[in-house]
């Protein structure tokens, strides 16, 4: 597991993720053989939203909800997951579960669960066939806690890659990652699933710590300086995006919250090189309590600094799978290259 880097004091209720913002529960449920599954992130008592897609090629569920002129204020649950398309199936398993519970929007002859949600393509590896449904999203919701700090392989991680330009074989492995911040009483938490085209890089030190391997496999290749040369990609240029959620203790209205959504993606592109491309559905949703007062610009700024280490840690902390090699196998492994 990734060492912690957080600015709370340790100890308490604090485990440095999303969930350190009360009231805010994660699960997963994933099928590592078939390589793919999902994670929710639930507000019982129901959160103000707002959300910004900014890839070329999203994979959503009630987004234009979340736009601050339309009728709903909050909503009660984000899924994110993978199986592409197929994988929205599995938001059906967190309707379920919430309407078991009498939490949605009223409407006066029934309770309806909001569940705004995003996916990744992970067809690529595992099996294409299994995917999300609404028994998995149904089981990330009953294995939910509010102390959830598991990353790497995880819900919608499992079958996340990344580096693609050059094709699923020179690729690494992505996974999902999860971090927290603390000023004063503000905390901002973020969970990010990194499955993107581009290469994850370091942003403290600008190095690459996991993207496209050479031809060879003995270093990277770098994907920006493939660009820069010409290079026209391989075969793995519709298999990527990035997802996530940002909550935080703060009172946003949607506009803020879609505003800190906006200020998100900051933390993507300090980390993925090249983000937001048409080969990516890069969405990022805010969950906003409001427990505390709380400044957009601080909110936002403290935002894309989270989402920065969460994509970090994702790829730190995942696992090789489907013999797809991880961060952990290049860099703690003295026979590879880059010890």
């Amino acid at each position: 597991m990734e060492p912690r880097n957080s600015n709370f004091e340790k100890g308490g209720n604090v485990v440095d993720s999303i969930t350190d913002v009360k009231g805010i529960k994660v699960g997963h449920a994933q099928d590592l053989v078939a390589a793919t599954g999902c994670t929710v992130v639930i507000c019982e008592k129901g959160a103000v939203a707002g959300a910004d897609v900014r890839g070329g090629a999203p994979g959503t569920r009630e987004t234009d909800l979340l736009k601050p002129q339309n009728l709903v204020e909050k909503i009660h649950a984000i899924y994110l997951s993978g199986g592409s398309a197929f994988g929205l199936d599995g938001a059906s398993g967190v309707m379920h579960y919430l309407e078991e519970r009498g939490i949605g929007f009223d409407t006066g002859v029934a309770k309806v669960p909001i569940v705004s949600g995003a996916v990744i393509f992970d067809l690529n590896i595992g099996n294409p066939k299994k995917r999300p449904d609404l028994d998995m999203g149904y089981e990330a919701c009953l294995n939910a806690t509010d102390k959830n700090d598991a990353m790497g392989n995880v819900g919608a991680g499992a079958g996340a890659t990344v580096g693609k330009f050059l094709g699923d074989k020179f690729s690494m492995k992505g996974g999902l990652g999860t971090a927290s911040i603390k000023a004063g009483e503000l905390i901002v938490g973020a969970i990010v699933v990194v499955n993107c085209l581009g290469d994850v890089v370091d942003p403290d030190t600008g190095r690459i710590i996991a993207g496209a391997l050479s031809k060879d496999k003995t270093c990277f290749a770098d994907t920006m300086k493939l660009i820069k040369n010409g290079a026209a990609g391989g075969g793995g240029l519709g298999r990527n995006t990035t997802i996530g959620v940002v909550a935080t203790n703060a009172g946003l209205s949607k506009a803020g919250a879609n505003k800190v959504a906006s200020m998100a993606h900051n933390g993507l592109a300090r980390t993925i090189r090249p983000v937001h491309t048409m080969y990516d559905g890069d969405t990022i949703f805010c969950m906003a309590t409001g427990e505390v007062d709380g400044d957009i610009s601080i909110v936002g700024s403290l935002a894309a600094e989270v989402a920065a280490i969460a994509v970090v840690r994702a790829v730190k902390s995942a696992e090789s799978l489907a013999g797809i090699p991880a961060y952990r196998d290049l860099f703690d492994n003295p026979n590879y290259f880059l010890r």
